[in-house]
């Protein structure tokens, strides 16, 4: 298929055909992460981060090559009527406001859950434990987007009994990254912690708040831009403040942690902590178990939500752009030098947060493996990113909060209202 060349087009799926935009056209195309073709895809995105998104000759080839790339020959097959994902209940009382889960690599059998609130519980075979794994409430500020946010376990906690936890501190409202310790009781760890890294924040919003260990056995630490709206210092680009980053420290070295040799801003001052830059609010990341390729979905301002693949010394974009698109200035902004998502969505209604998942690598959901299972909060829909295009898989009606994985790297959805479901698919709905 071929486009006019008298226009800036792209080709729109909903109707099959390339459709006009404006001279601004090229800045809402969809990023082509999902193209099979390697060479055409960083051919594309490379032309995008260079080009003016004001300047007419390059739009209307990059529109031409859009869509030649989005021909529906090059799209996957439609999913049969069996390949479809359902939620199988795991617990639905006894939770306030759970907003991650995980578990700790120990062959335990364990799944540990977070709540907003302060603390930390155990679900085994079924059943949650009556008492807290952790209870830091009396520490803990909470309400809105501040609360207990991370768990991250050592990689070796099976010997060591270290986890580590991201909360948002009583009075000041302060992020910190503390370290703790199970007791010899293996269901209760001692409530003293050991602070490591300890985050001003301006405002109540936007505190990031995922940890999780990378497979170089580095802590990653996500941190938001600091709140408010339109992130009024401009902390996404500025890398002399450790908001609106990842982050990334060796918990093994140094007091009370070292900085990795490799990090990107080793060499300043402040900021060594910095893996990447130009987040707004990076409320859950993962890494994909077979690849290590770190997943980072942004919640957007107001209009695009955002996935992206992080890698070290890239600034993905905020607050220059939401999504692959110009936020300030909101039009013909400087791209050069900035990385763009793998995949964005429209957050209007009933869209309006984008909650990071995981690229699927279990067993019981065939169909899924290699995809990136993601959600939204508001809307309640589960989608996979499939062809570089996000794609609903099933509306919950749930409050998603957090994806999460299992041992086995079996998926679970963390309902904010107080449910833990699990994913699978309608052929395997009742199986245990």
């Amino acid at each position: 298929m071929t486009c006019p060349a008298n226009a800036s087009l792209r080709y729109n799926k909903d109707v099959k055909r390339c459709a006009i935009l404006s001279t601004l056209g090229i800045s809402r195309f969809p990023p082509l992460a999902g193209h099979r073709n390697a060479a055409f895809r960083y051919a594309f995105n490379h032309a995008l981060t260079t080009v003016s998104f004001c300047h007419p000759l390059p739009l209307l080839v990059l529109s031409l090559l859009f869509c030649l790339a989005t021909h529906p020959a090059w799209a996957l097959s439609q999913r049969s009527a069996a390949e479809r994902i359902a939620l199988a209940s795991v617990l639905t009382q006894g939770l306030i406001q759970p907003v991650f889960i995980g578990h700790a690599g120990d062959h335990s059998h364990r799944l540990f859950i977070l709540e907003q609130p302060g603390r930390i519980r155990i679900l085994q075979n079924g059943t949650l434990h009556a008492a807290a794994f952790l209870d830091i409430s009396d520490r803990t500020d909470f309400g809105g987007e501040m609360g207990l946010l991370g768990l991250a376990f050592h990689p070796r906690f099976a010997k060591n009994g270290r986890f580590f936890v991201n909360y948002t501190r009583k009075p000041d409202g302060a992020t910190i990254v503390a370290e703790f310790q199970v007791s010899q009781n293996p269901d209760h760890a001692h409530p003293d912690e050991k602070t490591l890294l300890m985050v001003p924040q301006p405002y109540t919003n936007h505190n990031g708040g995922m940890l999780a260990f990378g497979p170089d056995g580095y802590l990653y630490i996500a941190t938001g831009d600091g709140g408010a709206g339109g992130d009024p210092g401009n902390r996404g680009q500025n890398p002399n403040t450790l908001l609106g980053k990842m982050l990334r420290i060796d918990v093994d070295r140094g007091d009370p942690y070292g900085i990795p040799p490799d990090n990107p801003f080793t060499g300043q001052r402040s900021g060594r902590e910095i893996f990447a830059l130009g987040f707004r609010n990076p409320w859950r990341f993962s890494f994909d178990r077979h690849t290590g390729q770190l997943w980072a979905a942004d919640v957007g301002q107001n209009r695009w939500e955002e996935i992206n693949v992080v890698e070290a010394g890239n600034n993905y974009g905020w607050r220059v752009m939401e999504g692959a698109h110009c936020f300030q200035p909101s039009r013909c902004c400087v791209t050069a030098g900035l990385t763009l998502p793998v995949a964005e969505y429209p957050n209007q209604s009933p869209h309006c947060a984008v909650t990071g998942g995981y690229v699927y690598r279990g067993i019981r959901v065939g169909f899924l493996r290699g995809t990136y299972v993601f959600g939204d909060y508001c809307s309640g829909r589960i989608m996979g990113l499939i062809d570089g295009h996000p794609h609903v898989l099933l509306s919950s009606g749930l409050r998603i909060s957090s994806f999460g994985e299992d041992e086995a790297g079996e998926l679970y959805v963390v309902d904010h209202g107080g449910g833990i479901y699990k994913i699978t698919s309608v052929s395997t709905l009742g199986r245990p």
